[in-house]
């Protein structure tokens, strides 16, 4: 059974704006060497002012993996995470996300929404992670889960960052 993550944050920032860093070449590749662990790589990257897709590799240590899932998954983990955002209409962008993680029985996908609110955007990311793995599978989705929205709180911080100094 697979278990859901919603996410949301705002930012002192219009949409467009937000649009413009989150799938910018140079944003995407500054994030993977901030948060983005050991073999990240940026490997694909389409944007345009309609749209992008871009396609990411991180990667998760195995000495920061919680023990219950270290022994379903051996070894470091390289994730890749393939992102597309599309213009709905003027301040408002859709997308979805697929994650895969290399050789492990997990995976998530999902939908994300960027929109302008009254004090500039909200972004809002909507995903479900499935584990398949016999009777561990729901406790390593839970942790699975938990370390997305980790994830997504540093990307929305460092976001925020880059646009203050960009």
């Amino acid at each position: 059974m697979a278990r859901s993550i919603d996410y949301r944050s705002t930012m002192a920032f219009p949409a467009e704006k937000v649009f413009a860093a989150m799938t910018d070449a140079e944003y995407l590749r500054a994030r993977l060497r901030e948060l983005g662990g050991p073999g990240s790589e940026l490997l694909e990257h389409e944007a345009t002012p309609e749209g992008a897709r871009y396609r990411l590799k991180q990667g998760l240590a195995e000495s920061d993996l919680p023990p219950v899932v270290g022994k379903v998954m051996n070894g470091d983990l390289a994730i890749e995470r393939t992102e597309t955002l599309r213009r709905n209409a003027a301040g408002s962008y859709a997308g979805d996300v697929d994650v895969k993680i290399g050789n492990a029985p997990a995976s998530a996908a999902g939908t994300m929404t960027l929109a302008d609110a009254p004090d500039g955007s909200l972004f809002e990311v909507h995903a479900d992670v499935n584990v398949r793995v016999p009777l561990i599978g729901g406790k390593i989705e839970e942790i699975v889960a938990e370390q997305v929205r980790r994830l997504l709180e540093a990307e929305t911080a460092f976001t925020i960052r880059w646009l203050g100094s960009h």
